[in-house]
């Protein structure tokens, strides 16, 4: 199991409080930084979640850690009748509305405030969910996962992009070498919090992944696990299912 990153060391507040906190303060600056220090590649990344989705024909779709909405914007080409995102920040859902509604996709797309871990919605509720860059952001890893499993219909889709360490020369030492002195460096420059990106790459770097993370996901219920290292190993699609 992962240590529990926190983004403010000597912060009384719990993780998720902070992680809503530190969103909130980088949230109008967000999407371009994303751009930066992925060199563009999140877009192809999402594009091959999207794939996996549309494959589903899902006619609900949740996307859990929405932040400004790329994923559930992107998940409209499924002609999903109703798309939900949801964040614990309400900076990021603010600037996701805006994006949203520039698109004329307010009536699919809804932004919903809430906690992962604890979900409004009723069992067996939704055909696909996506979470794209948040789970290593959940307090409690097994119980935010069991909450997914709840609100997933059975034979449904559960499709995770997020970050993963290359295991291979040079693309291990390269990796390193960025995460933790390239990636700050530029979020110190685009952004007021300069605790951001040193958490972003910290809790990347303890986060499980490839196998680890599968075997999390069987334990909780999933089945049909499956993993797919994108570029080298710097990312990992996720895909699972429920019975």
């Amino acid at each position: 199991m992962s240590k529990n990153i926190t983004p403010y060391k000597d912060s009384d507040l719990s993780k998720k409080e902070q992680v809503a906190q530190m969103f909130d303060t980088i949230s109008g600056n967000y999407d371009n930084l994303n751009r930066v220090i992925s060199f563009g590649i999140d877009v192809k990344w999402r594009k091959k979640v999207l794939e996996i989705v549309r494959n589903s024909n899902p006619k609900t779709i949740l996307d859990i850690a929405t932040g400004t909405g790329d994923l559930a914007i992107l998940m409209a080409q499924t002609k999903a009748e109703k798309i939900i995102g949801l964040d614990i920040s309400a900076g990021m859902l603010e600037v996701g509305e805006k994006k949203i509604a520039a698109k004329n996709l307010s009536k699919t797309i809804e932004m919903v405030l809430a906690d992962s871990e604890n979900m409004p919605f009723e069992d067996n509720f939704f055909d696909a969910i996506t979470v794209a860059f948040g789970v290593r952001n959940f307090e409690h890893l097994e119980k935010g996962l069991s909450e997914i499993l709840r609100v997933l219909k059975p034979n449904g889709v559960f499709v995770i992009l997020e970050t993963s360490v290359p295991d291979k020369t040079p693309y291990k030492q390269g990796y390193n070498f960025y995460s933790r002195n390239i990636l700050p460096m530029i979020g110190k420059l685009f952004s007021k919090d300069n605790v951001a990106y040193g958490y972003l790459s910290e809790s990347a770097a303890q986060f499980p992944y490839g196998e680890a993370l599968n075997n999390i996901l069987r334990k909780i219920g999933f089945i049909e696990v499956k993993a797919m290292p994108q570029t080298f190993g710097v990312a990992t699609i996720y895909s699972a299912s429920k019975k």
